[in-house]
């Protein structure tokens, strides 16, 4: 289920628990309205509240995690490319075709990963298909170093396609989001019961409704966010 999906559903969920609320409170006999009772209803619901908070929170460092981790091997594997071209330049000129082939396959790489009639959206299959970085190193393998330099610079190279060929698969398994499902259902049920107590005990007029609108907007922007940012790439 997508980003927008997710943020759509908490959205129509906690506004229309607030508009149940407040029609409930229009129907409801007096004394299912009382003091007492409102005092009871509050607790509860503060109750949930505070487990709804704790719970949002622990979403957003957990996204906040997963997206900070993907981010950092991405720009890692990016430097490492740049790192092995400048190694193989340093090599000599019998790598020169070889590094032709590299940057080809790292710009066919880029577009497959981030394809421009995409509008921005990744398409991370795409960093499993192939062994791009398997047919570099095996090119590399094939050279002949002629003396003790390029014989380092072979070992680095070699290195360094390791690190980005590791790179790729662990990027590979983060893909994706971690999110349990049931546990957002349960979130959003918390929300829409929370919503619905305010528009129990609400006047009914539009100052209220809108300001239970942007509050519901606001808590679905938030459950938005988090799906988005633990699904990117």
């Amino acid at each position: 289920m997508s980003a927008l999906s997710v943020g759509g559903i908490a959205f129509g969920c906690t506004f229309g628990g607030a508009l149940l609320g407040m029609l409930l409170g229009a129907v409801l006999p007096k004394h299912h309205l009382s003091a007492d009772s409102k005092d009871v209803i509050k607790v509860a619901m503060a109750m949930i509240a505070t487990l709804a908070a704790l719970v949002v929170g622990l979403l957003i460092a957990s996204a906040k995690n997963s997206f900070d981790g993907k981010d950092t091997e991405m720009r890692r594997m990016a430097a490492d490319a740049v790192l092995l071209d400048r190694t193989m330049a340093q090599y000599g000129p019998e790598t020169r075709e070889l590094r032709s082939v590299f940057r080809e396959i790292f710009a066919m790489r880029i577009g497959q990963i981030w394809p421009e009639e995409s509008n921005g959206k990744v398409a991370p299959a795409a960093i499993g298909q192939g062994s791009a970085i398997e047919e570099v190193q095996r090119k590399l393998l094939e050279l002949s170093p002629q003396n003790d330099a390029q014989r380092w610079l072979k070992s680095t190279a070699l290195e360094i396609t390791g690190e980005i060929a590791k790179g790729r698969w662990l990027v590979l398994e983060q893909t994706g989001s971690g999110i349990q499902w049931p546990f957002l259902t349960i979130l959003i049920f918390w929300l829409a019961m929370i919503f619905a107590s305010f528009g129990l005990f609400a006047p009914r007029n539009g100052s209220v409704v809108a300001a239970l609108l942007v509050c519901a907007l606001s808590a679905a922007g938030s459950l938005f966010l988090i799906v988005q940012m633990e699904s990117a790439l």
